[in-house]
């Protein structure tokens, strides 16, 4: 009898266990899943102007499954966001994502939220050697974006300069409603190299290594590396860029376009 209700008592700490795991799995795959593939450089809109910034990223080989029930299937899919900025001071820009969508590849369009944030950093980073900030991010998701109806995300912002090269690093912590535990490191890196005044190139890696307070294995972690171009068109700065896949967790190929303009 004793055997028994020990044996049973071990069965449901291990059903226990494989629930959590399954959910940790299936929180990191939401995140994983963006409308925005972009590092940031600490640059802020001047003060008193209203920046738009559009997004957007298509996966032309990616998950053929949700990351969790009900959830977007990343496959063909196109996600993406207008930004909506304004320069409150040399330090300060506020911030507005919407709308948040997706458009998947049997044409249906989804609504999937909207974020609000706040950046601070040093002023004139574009003309500093060393450059730094912090961005705050609050999200409200509709629940096929993300199984938490809210979530905020804190990226720090350390950036070198070194004549024609920059190095930018934004080691991002995703934030979800189960406290310190569901904090999720999810860093985004930049080598840039500028080739004239108005053209540059870059590498991004983009990666999600799970639960801080316990990785999940490296092969269902995502980790993406983009080849990126940046030149302005006119009164508008574009940035594009290819992502490949590096792990069995990462969609293959993924697609971005930033287009950025003032407004006044």
């Amino acid at each position: 009898m004793g055997c028994y209700a020990k044996r049973s008592s071990m069965r449901r700490h291990l059903a226990r266990w494989l629930a959590c795991a399954s959910l940790i799995c299936g929180a990191r795959g939401a995140f994983a899943q963006t409308d925005e593939i972009q590092v940031y450089d600490a640059g802020v809109a001047p003060v008193g102007t209203f920046n738009l910034t559009w997004h957007n990223n298509y996966t032309p080989s990616g998950g053929r499954s949700a990351a969790f029930d009900g959830g977007i299937v990343p496959n063909h899919t196109l996600n993406g966001v207008t930004e909506w900025a304004y320069g409150v001071t040399p330090w300060f820009e506020a911030g507005l994502y919407l709308p948040l969508y997706s458009v998947s590849s049997s044409g249906a369009v989804t609504y999937n939220g909207f974020k609000v944030r706040t950046l601070f950093v040093v002023p004139n980073a574009s003309t500093r050697r060393f450059f730094y900030g912090v961005n705050f991010e609050f999200s409200d998701n509709t629940n096929h974006w993300n199984p938490k109806p809210f979530s905020a995300e804190i990226r720090p912002i350390i950036g070198w300069r070194a004549g024609r090269i920059d190095f930018i690093v934004n080691p991002i912590l995703d934030y979800t409603s189960q406290g310190v535990a569901g904090l999720n490191f999810a860093p985004a890196t930049r080598l840039a190299y500028r080739i004239t005044e108005t053209w540059s190139v870059a590498a991004e890696e983009y990666d999600d290594f799970g639960p801080l307070r316990g990785f999940t294995p490296v092969r269902e972690q995502s980790h993406q590396l983009f080849a990126v171009v940046d030149h302005p068109i006119g009164r508008t700065q574009v940035e594009a860029g290819a992502g490949f896949g590096l792990t069995a967790g990462s969609d293959g190929l993924v697609l971005k376009l930033i287009l950025s303009r003032d407004l006044n």
